[in-house]
């Protein structure tokens, strides 16, 4: 009973916190990392431990795959140049990076210990950052280019992280047994992503009802990361490339029911893991501290050496990316030149999360490596440093970054243009479908289906009009609504008054919150 208790009041306060973010302005995962950190100093508040399993195989998965399945697979692969150098080039030059400076700091420590600390710090989470970066109106590329990142890393850093730990552990390593073990596993990470799709693919194309699409898009994350560890390749690179595939192709496989649903149920779930994982990183602080046995000085030096050294090394890394790689003609072609304002905002969009989270509780034990100094509770202390001072320190000040330098993108109009296009095309096709099978129908009804589709034209149309003025669409969706409004108190005194069953009210209210949804959707 005990677990269920703290799980229902880690997720009660996840959702106050999250509240309390929207209510300031402020993003949900600073919010909750503070609340978390105060929490931790309360007196007698009982310990949470977190199992790198629960992250790994609990958390992890689901978070990569919804953002695999929201990302544009088309974007993703435009931009699959710059998103490859920061996902594989930086986390590499990363890990190498802090690994000798720890080791210039803490030299009786091993340096593939240092490198696996590295690894650790190394890989950016997008949860934090794409936020700020669609809420402050960021140019699409460089969102695209940040979950891009996000999706890639981890298994970069992960794959470097075993590396490390197998040469502590005195495993012999060298390049072929580095570059044969890399293969091995993102080459079998896709295989299995890609398996794993084609029969998540074909489950959905044939199953009719929500509910049940709903329980196999549940089950693929954590089917396709169970199969890949079983068979020792990335789980990251596999739930990834089933994400991608997927969300490429639902629009052929769902209904739109099944469409509609599952987006409600994924968000709700990244929703709650989001909150959970950000307080539960701040909720371990005081615990950290009490376990490290390096006195002060040295905790708080090994902690700003390696923050210094992630900020530095992704900033010399980003301009000589950006600009070096467009000498290349193809390239320089294919790609504008983006001003050095465009580098300087994602240099700075490096906060760290999950996967930082993740990987630092899966270094190995102090008891595994008993012939070296291994200061273990310092790295996972410092690896959950990283993740608070990267969220408090570049967290509030990219917006204000963005902002100064003007990185900003409004593709308001530009969107309502080609909406207004290809909805015109859709228009008159399903016209033409109209025209095609409306044989025996009543004049009235096509008519009125004639009507519909001229309205959504006409609508899209008018996005790009004068926005201070009420248009006639929005006039309708105004008025609608209070005719909803009204036509739910009829049914909701009907059901009071014994007329009608609750069923009946529960089908006529579903018909008009989809009505009213679609509403809301036309004033977005």
């Amino acid at each position: 009973m005990e677990p269920i208790v703290d799980t229902v009041v880690l997720v009660a306060i996840s959702v106050l916190g999250a509240a309390l973010a929207r209510r300031l302005g402020f993003i949900a995962p600073l919010v909750l990392l503070v609340a978390g950190l105060g929490l931790s100093f309360v007196p007698g508040l009982p310990e949470v431990e977190i199992e790198p399993e629960l992250v790994l195989i609990g958390i992890l998965p689901p978070l990569l795959y919804v953002a695999a399945l929201q990302t544009n697979v088309v974007a993703f692969r435009r931009a699959l140049r710059p998103i490859l150098l920061l996902a594989v080039g930086l986390v590499v030059l990363t890990a190498f990076a802090v690994g000798f400076v720890v080791h210039a700091l803490l030299p009786e420590v091993p340096l593939s210990a240092c490198i696996a600390l590295g690894a650790v710090v190394a890989p950016p989470d997008a949860v934090s950052a794409t936020a700020i970066a669609r809420r402050i109106g960021l140019p699409r590329r460089v969102v695209t280019i940040l979950e891009g990142e996000s999706l890639l890393n981890d298994a970069s850093a992960l794959v470097l992280l075993r590396i490390s730990v197998g040469a502590l552990l005195g495993s012999a390593v060298g390049f072929w047994e580095i570059a044969g073990e890399v293969a091995l596993k993102a080459g079998g990470g896709v295989l299995i992503g890609f398996a794993a799709a084609m029969g998540a693919a074909w489950l959905h194309k044939r199953i009719e009802d929500s509910l049940l699409d709903d329980a196999v898009s549940l089950l693929t994350p954590f089917v396709v990361v169970i199969v890949a560890e079983r068979l020792h390749t990335s789980s990251i690179v596999a739930v990834v490339v089933a994400g991608l595939y997927l969300g490429h192709r639902i629009p052929y496989l769902l209904s739109a029911t099944s469409r509609l649903q599952m987006d409600a149920v994924w968000r709700l779930i990244t929703f709650l893991l989001e909150g959970v994982v950000f307080l539960l990183v701040g909720l371990q602080i005081r615990d950290l501290i009490s376990r490290i046995e390096r006195d002060l000085a040295t905790t708080v030096t090994v902690t700003a050496a390696v923050f210094l050294t992630l900020v530095l090394v992704r900033f010399a890394w980003m301009y000589p990316a950006t600009y070096l790689a467009r000498l290349i003609p193809r390239v320089r072609a294919r790609e504008e030149r983006p001003p050095p304002s465009v580098p300087t905002v994602i240099a700075w969009a490096g906060m760290r999360g999950v996967v930082t989270l993740a990987a630092a509780l899966t270094l190995p034990l102090n008891k595994d490596v008993p012939n070296a100094d291994y200061p273990r509770e310092l790295f996972v202390f410092v690896a959950f440093a990283i993740i608070v001072l990267t969220l408090l320190i570049q967290g509030p000040t990219l917006p204000v970054l963005a902002r100064r330098l003007g990185v900003k993108e409004d593709t308001t109009a530009e969107d309502a243009l080609a909406e207004a296009a290809v909805q015109h095309a859709a228009s008159r096709a399903a016209l033409e479908r109209l025209e095609a099978a409306a044989d025996g129908a009543p004049r009235s009804v096509i008519d009125r289906l004639r009507a519909l589709t001229d309205s959504k034209a006409n609508s899209a149309w008018e996005r790009l009009g004068n926005q201070t003025q009420e248009t006639p669409s929005a006039a309708y969706g105004r008025l609608r609504r209070e005719m909803i409004t009204a036509e739910r108190h009829v049914f909701k005194i009907a059901r009071n008054e014994g007329r009608i069953s609750e069923e009946v009210l529960t089908r006529a209210q579903r018909d008009l919150d989809l009505e009213e949804s679609q509403l809301n959707r036309s004033d977005d």
